[in-house]
């Protein structure tokens, strides 16, 4: 069998603004860390992406 490769990656994501009042601030942070690691995984795999495009 042949390798598989992922030539493009989509990413699509939702967001609800409409949070509820009784988030806590504790919660607010932990969710805009988790935010972060989302943002900063997909910057990586962007990366990975544009320098194996450069590569050919």
């Amino acid at each position: 069998m042949g390798a598989i490769e992922i030539k493009e990656l989509h990413i699509k994501i939702n967001v609800d603004n409409n949070k509820k009042a009784s988030e806590s601030t504790a919660g607010k942070k932990a969710a805009g860390a988790n935010k972060d690691a989302i943002i900063a995984e997909c910057v990586e795999q962007i990366m990975e992406i544009i320098a194996k495009q450069t590569e050919r």
